[in-house]
């Protein structure tokens, strides 16, 4: 696994933009990098697979030990969801779709699992069509990326659509966020290629009549994707419809991946499957043993109010409002590093199946919203 340069093309931004990728920079600094490229290897693919889907498994029986133990007391859910939660999970409601996040020390060989995106990653346009229009635009001979999310989002939702409520799929985000916006009219496309009725309403707009979620156009909301944080939903108003919901709406992706998107999950896999090959070492409590950790904040996103300890002195550190509901302590991983920055792997479940792997890359080795998506091929 190593970058290789290219020569830019000069049209690069004006390519993306014509398959409607708005984002690409940001106050005048590229997030998206055209010139630049990781070259992986087969066996890179294959250990990313493998352990992509053994997490996934692991994931699953956590959340059945958390149900069935009720060990919700670490994880700062409001008392109304559980129920909510236990129902969606008992109901086996459909998940689409989670990120993975890993350091690979190719040094050691060693994959390991940093968190969890399980309710909202995004990154998913970039990831399925961007990268794969770049590999074809600088490889056209080359066919290999880790790459069959496209084909594996209109397959998941084609197996879902028997399970879905009412004859409309409504897709969410809210209001003025492209970045957000974009990969819910990527999911919605998929959707319709797999042959769903689809509309879209923001956050912003859903109704409550008394008895059912609706539309602008008073249509009732029975199925809904969201890409919006199941703990920002808890504290809106209507939280409490949802609960009491005659409708017993389905919300993709459904309550019980509040398990998983809270980093809480993390020192619970780690006491179900210690020194399992693909965790680090994970605690509730500051370990004393550990000199090398991570402070992060249970409920943070985009990598705020993380503290980075080398000898247990803080050596780094982001800003940010998250940490109020408590943190946890994690072993510190060791990330790729190259000259243009350090950089992790974001690994895509979409059904049941790792399918397609990203790149971000950042100057220091804490990932957040600034942190660049390098593209990838596979060499023979």
């Amino acid at each position: 696994m190593q970058i290789k340069k290219l020569r830019i093309d000069p049209q690069w931004q004006s390519r993306l933009a014509s398959i409607g990728y708005g984002y690409h920079t940001l106050d005048d600094i590229p997030y998206w990098i055209d010139d630049y490229y990781y070259e992986i290897r087969n066996r890179d693919a294959d250990l990313i697979y493998k352990a992509t889907n053994e997490l996934w498994q692991m994931c699953l029986d956590a959340v059945e030990y958390i149900i069935k133990n009720k060990r919700y007391q670490h994880f700062h859910i409001p008392p109304f969801m559980i129920p909510h939660i236990e129902r969606t999970w008992e109901n086996d409601e459909p998940s689409i779709y989670g990120r993975f996040d890993f350091a690979y020390d190719v040094l050691h060989g060693e994959l390991k699992m940093l968190e969890f995106n399980a309710d909202t990653p995004t990154s998913l346009f970039e990831t399925g069509i961007v990268q794969w229009y770049w590999k074809n635009h600088y490889f056209p001979e080359l066919t290999d990326q880790f790459n069959g999310i496209h084909e594996q989002l209109i397959q998941s939702w084609a197996e879902l659509k028997p399970y879905l409520k009412g004859n409309i799929l409504h897709f969410s985000c809210a209001k003025e966020t492209l970045e957000d916006l974009t990969n819910v009219e990527y999911l919605r496309d998929t959707a319709l290629q797999a042959g769903i009725e689809t509309k879209l309403i923001y956050i912003d707009d859903i109704g409550w009549t008394g008895n059912s979620f609706v539309d602008l156009e008073g249509e009732p909301i029975l199925s809904i994707f969201k890409l919006y944080p199941w703990e920002w939903m808890t504290r809106e108003e209507f939280a409490v419809h949802i609960i009491n919901d005659p409708n017993q709406a389905q919300w993709i992706e459904p309550s019980w991946k509040m398990l998983l998107s809270n980093k809480a999950i993390l020192p619970i896999l780690w006491e179900l499957f210690p020194n399992h090959p693909h965790l680090l070492a994970a605690y509730f409590m500051e370990p004393a043993h550990l000199k090398h950790f991570v402070k992060k904040p249970i409920l943070s996103r985009e990598g705020a109010n993380i503290e980075m300890y080398y000898d247990k002195q803080m050596i780094y550190h982001t800003e940010g409002e998250y940490g109020e509901e408590g943190y946890i302590y994690q072993e510190l991983a060791n990330l790729h590093h190259e000259d243009t920055g350090f950089s992790i792997i974001g690994s895509w479940i979409i059904g049941q199946e790792a399918c397609g792997i990203s790149f971000r890359e950042s100057d220091m080795p804490i990932t957040t919203d600034k942190s660049r998506f390098i593209p990838h091929i596979i060499r023979h």
